[in-house]
C-alpha cells in the first residue's frame, strides 16, 4: 500500500508554482522504495516524499530542476553499480527506474492531482495511467495496455478512542507514517491541544464521532480508554462500517468479557472476530510508547494483509 499524503499535502500548499513529479516506475531486487513512490519538487528546491529513502534523491532533485526548466519528462535508472547511486550510498543491491514529469499539461497535469486529492478525501481510489514513452499521465482506462498505472487509495486514518498516555505516542507514530490521527474522548480534561499537538481532537461520544467519520478500509479504530462506556459504543460503531482495522487494548480476559458485552448488545459473532484483542503485535512492550508501537505495527500489518 502506497500512501502519498505528504506529497499531496505539499502540492496543495504549492499549487500554481513550478513543480516536477518524480515516480518510481519499476524496481528490481531489494529496491529501497516500492513502485509508485513519489517525490514532488518545487522550482525553488523544496521537495516532499521520497523515491529511494535518501539514496538518489540528490540526483533526482537536479534532474527535476532540468525537467521544470525544459518542460520535458526524463527517465533514469539507478543501481548499485551506478556511479551516482553508489556515491549517494545505495547499499541494497537493487535497481530502480525513476520518471520525472513536469506538473503541467502533457506531463502530470495539475487537474489529475486535484482529482486524486478529491477522490482520497471522498474515500475513492483513483487510478492514473502514465505512458512511459511520452511521459503523459491520464485517468486510467480499461485499455491502457503497457502504461504504468498507479492507484491512489483513500487517505489512511486512525481514530483513537481514549485520550490516554498511549494515545499520545500512538498519534505521533501515526503522523510519522502519513496516517491522519483523530483522538476521540468526551472527557475534556484529557482531550487538550497541549497533550495532543498537531492532532485532530473530537469531544463527542465515540459512537457519534466514528459514525460521522465514516471509516472505510483505509481507516482504523483503536480503543484505549479501558472504560466500557466509552470503548464499547466506539467498537459497535466501527464494526457497522467496513473499517480496515478494529482493535481494543486490554488483556485476553478483559477482551473475553468485552466480547460477551458486545454480543449481548447484538453484535454478530463474525463482527466480533474482526476485533483484534488484545490490540497490536506482541513485542513484549513495556510502557506507553512501546505499547503504542505494538498497536501501530498491528494496524499496518492488517492493512498490508488486505492489500496482498
Amino acid at each position: 500500500m502506497q500512501d502519498h499524503h505528504s506529497v499531496l499535502a505539499a502540492y496543495r500548499e504549492w499549487r500554481g508554482g513550478p513543480m516536477a513529479l518524480a515516480t518510481v516506475v519499476s524496481t528490481w531486487g531489494s529496491a529501497p522504495r516500492p513502485r509508485g513512490s513519489h517525490m514532488l519538487v518545487h522550482g525553488d528546491g523544496r521537495f516532499a516524499g521520497s523515491v529511494s529513502g535518501g539514496c538518489v534523491e540528490g540526483d533526482v532533485l537536479a534532474l527535476a530542476g532540468e525537467v521544470i526548466a525544459s518542460g520535458r519528462f526524463e527517465r533514469r535508472s539507478y543501481g548499485v553499480s551506478d556511479a551516482s547511486a553508489f556515491d549517494a550510498g545505495l547499499p541494497c543491491g537493487g535497481t530502480i527506474e525513476v520518471m520525472v514529469q513536469p506538473v503541467a499539461t502533457g506531463g502530470f497535469a495539475p487537474a489529475l492531482l486535484d482529482q486524486i486529492v478529491a477522490g482520497r478525501a471522498e474515500g475513492r481510489t483513483i487510478a492514473i495511467a502514465t505512458d512511459l514513452a511520452t511521459g503523459e499521465s491520464t485517468v486510467a482506462a480499461s485499455d491502457d495496455g503497457d502504461a504504468f498505472v498507479n492507484r491512489y487509495t483513500p487517505q489512511r486514518r486512525l481514530f483513537i478512542v481514549g485520550a490516554v498516555q498511549i494515545a499520545q505516542s500512538l498519534a505521533a507514530i501515526a503522523r510519522s507514517l502519513d496516517i491522519v490521527p483523530v483522538v476521540i474522548d468526551p472527557r475534556g480534561r484529557f482531550l487538550t491541544e497541549q497533550r495532543f499537538p498537531d492532532t485532530a481532537l473530537d469531544d463527542r461520544w465515540p459512537d457519534e464521532a466514528i459514525t460521522a467519520g465514516k471509516p472505510d478500509m483505509a481507516s482504523a479504530v483503536v480503543t484505549l480508554s479501558h472504560d466500557p462506556k466509552i470503548d464499547d459504543p466506539a467498537l459497535i460503531a466501527a464494526l457497522a462500517h467496513p473499517t480496515g482495522y478494529v482493535a481494543a487494548l486490554g488483556s485476553r480476559r478483559s477482551h473475553a468479557a468485552r466480547r460477551e458485552r458486545l454480543a449481548a448488545a447484538g453484535v454478530a459473532a463474525a463482527d466480533l472476530d474482526r476485533i483484534e484483542g488484545p490490540a497490536g503485535i506482541d513485542i513484549g512492550a513495556i510502557g506507553a510508547a512501546e505499547i503504542a508501537l505494538s498497536v501501530a505495527a498491528g494496524m499496518v500489518a492488517a492493512w498490508h494483509r488486505q492489500a496482498a
